[in-house]
Formats: C-alpha cells, structure tokens, sequence
C-alpha cells in the first residue's frame, strides 16, 4: 500500500535540518522492515516573518510502500521524532496511505505555500478524512507543515528530490537510458519540457535533484555545446531552486 509520511519542524539552528531527519526515518524504517522507501522529497512552504520557522519553511515527505499496520509506523515515527528531534523544536508528523488523499489536503498543501494557516484548521481538517495528525515537543506547530507535505507530495508537482535510489551517490557521464534504470528517475527532459532520448549522453553533477512532475521522479538536464563527451548537463542548482521553491 502506498503510504505518504510527512514530518516538519524537527530543527533549531544548530542541529541537523528536517530534510537529514527524513533521510534517516526512512533509513531506519527500511532497515525496521516497515518500509519500502522510494523518494523523500522537500517542499518550501510560505516564508513569512508571522511564520516560526528554523531557516526556510521547509518540510519532508517520504514516499513508500507498507503493508504493516499504521499504529506500527505511528510507534516508529513517532520515537524517531521524539528521540531525534532538537529538544526546542515543535516537530509534526502526518501518514497516510495513498487512496486516502482527498483534494481538500492537496489545496491545504498548496494553500499552505502562499498562506498562513492555523495548527486548528490542520487538525480539523486531518481528523475529517481520518488522516493521522500529530505533533511532538513544545508548540507542535510542526503538524501544519506536514500535512501540507503530505498533500503536495500527493498531488505530484510539488517539490525536488532529496533521497531517491542511488541518486546522492551517483555523479559522472551517463547513457540517459542507464542513468533511469540506476536510479530509478521516471522521466528525463530538458529545460523546455522535450523528453531526452535513452541513448543521450548525460553528465550528471555532483549536486543533482529531480523534481515532481505529473507524478513523476524528473531529471531536467540542459543542453550543452561544449563538451563532445556528453550532450546534457543536469540542471544548475540555482534554476532547480528557482522551480521548486
């Protein structure tokens, strides 16, 4: 069953951010036999002076398959947060399986990106499609931010890729074809939205993030006149910045 696991709001200043968390949740969820990780992604919500956040107001959605019971990956989330956590954080914790993510949660998601919404409204909201909403350590404002990285990961334009198969630890020159079957990347294609054949020759740097694209994992590469070893170039980190926050 497909299951969407958001968490926001774990870190202060000095500690290691919510995107690290994520990773490692997923890493201790794979290793727990709970589940079967296929992307993390981050998602920039409204950076606001109103707003409490760390440094960015940005949250993390898992993305994977379970068959275990939901109160199982309630338990292990729930002492990841409460364990990993900075101790003045106000982490939140949002799961819920894929069939079960109604549009009113994607708007949240995307409401959330140009809004400020209150902790009420996140609760209400999640307890009335029977999604399960809950905060840790002081404020648990965290709670606001996951849930809407649950409903902008659900809705699939939203967000780039943190943590996918093989991604951060693969960099260098790449048949386009290769590089999708290593990593697991859906779709390939350039900065104007033309898909990149199998056989083009790909150099992927060392910071390379996908982004959501109608649902899928996408690599958006730019052509390149200067190299005769290889015909694209993942994107800058500023242009994958400039689309995805």
């Amino acid at each position: 069953m497909q299951i969407y696991i958001g968490i926001d709001d774990t870190d202060n200043l000095e500690s290691r951010g919510t995107g690290f968390q994520a990773r490692s949740l997923g890493i201790s969820l794979v290793n727990s036999g709970l589940f079967k990780l296929h992307t993390v992604t981050r998602h920039q919500l409204l950076v606001d002076r109103r707003i409490p956040f760390t440094s960015h107001n940005s949250s993390a959605c898992l993305a994977g398959e379970s068959y275990a019971e939901t109160g199982l990956l309630v338990s292990h989330c729930s002492d990841f947060l409460m364990r990993e956590s900075a101790s003045d954080s106000d982490a939140g914790l949002c799961i819920a399986s894929g069939e079960n993510i109604p549009g009113e949660i994607m708007e949240f998601g995307y409401r959330a990106k140009k809004e400020i919404l209150t902790l009420e409204y996140a609760q209400n909201l999640a307890r009335k499609h029977s999604i399960y909403l809950d905060g840790f350590l002081n404020t648990r404002i965290g709670m606001i931010g996951s849930l809407a990285a649950v409903g902008l990961r659900a809705a699939g334009n939203d967000g780039r890729l943190l943590w996918t198969k093989n991604l951060r630890e693969t960099a260098g020159i790449y048949n386009a074809g290769e590089y999708r079957k290593h990593t697991g990347i859906e779709c390939i294609m350039d900065r104007a939205g033309k898909d990149v054949p199998d056989d083009a020759i790909l150099e992927i740097t060392e910071w390379c993030r996908p982004v959501m694209r109608n649902g899928h994992i996408t690599l958006i590469v730019e052509k390149t006149e200067t190299s005769q070893s290889y015909e694209y170039i993942s994107a800058s980190k500023e242009f994958i910045k400039s689309i995805s926050e």
